[in-house]
């Protein structure tokens, strides 16, 4: 049974009201980092997007103190850091359905060469998630951000997807579960499309677990090359709260070229 703690979910998130919230950017501000509040976000539809350094919390207010005076945008009760951390539902949300899921002629070519890469899941959890912050100017996955995430992977509810080539670790992602939801916070690729197989192999993981989408949380090219499709936020939030199999995600090591099927 899991702690009292994590299994109910936060009053601040209960009582957010996403009706009229803005489509893009933040929503709400808060600075609430912990698990159980990181996973009652999720469970809301929200992820996080917390301020690297003092500069950028000045620069959320700067941007975005007339939002919140205006209660366009939400600032959280109890808050100690103002601007701290954005949290954000855009609407539209893009989602790969699974049972939609095509995976591109190119990424397919490429999956076939990869004779030699293999892929698990929740193999080094927390290796995956320093790698995809690695060398990146603005560090959204701070260190209080990384922690909670290595406890909700811990208690069952974070996990990871890796690619290996021989060994070595050359592509990962990760995200949280909620339901027959998988909301992929990031990826990241030390060979050539490691970091599309690791998306693409998650699709197929998460579909034998019952679940229906994977949230990629931001459109762009890259990821409707993956076969993400924008849906409506009201359509996202129904799916979070939909009922599903709670079957485990597979975890053992397969072969990368699987995936060009």
């Amino acid at each position: 049974m899991l702690p009292p703690a994590v299994t109910r979910p936060r009053s601040a998130w209960e009582n957010l009201d996403l009706t009229a919230a803005p489509t893009e950017g933040p929503v709400a501000f808060g600075d609430d980092l912990r698990p159980q509040s990181l996973l009652g976000a999720y469970r809301r539809g929200l992820y996080p997007f917390p301020a690297g350094s003092v500069e950028q919390r000045f620069l959320n207010e700067m941007m975005y103190e007339a939002e919140v005076d205006a209660g366009r945008v939400q600032m959280l009760a109890g808050v100690k850091e103002p601007y701290s951390v954005a949290w954000c539902c855009p609407d539209p949300r893009p989602l790969i359905l699974l049972d939609q899921v095509k995976v591109q002629r190119s990424l397919r070519r490429m999956l076939r060469a990869a004779t030699t890469w293999t892929t698990t899941a929740d193999a080094c959890f927390e290796r995956v998630v320093a790698q995809c912050r690695e060398g990146r100017s603005e560090r959204w996955l701070t260190d209080g951000l990384l922690s909670s995430l290595c406890r909700l992977h811990k208690l069952g509810y974070a996990h990871s997807v890796e690619v290996w080539e021989d060994g070595e670790l050359i592509g990962g992602t990760f995200g949280v579960r909620v339901g027959s939801v998988f909301s992929a916070d990031s990826q990241f690729t030390l060979r050539s499309g490691a970091g599309k197989a690791a998306v693409t192999d998650l699709t197929r993981r998460f579909a034998e677990a019952g679940g229906a989408a994977v949230d990629v949380q931001q459109d762009s090219a890259h990821v409707r090359l993956l076969g993400a499709r924008p849906v409506p936020r009201t359509h996202y939030l129904e799916l979070l709260r939909a009922p599903h199999s709670g079957v485990p995600l597979p975890t053992g090591a397969l072969p990368a070229s699987r995936l060009a099927d």
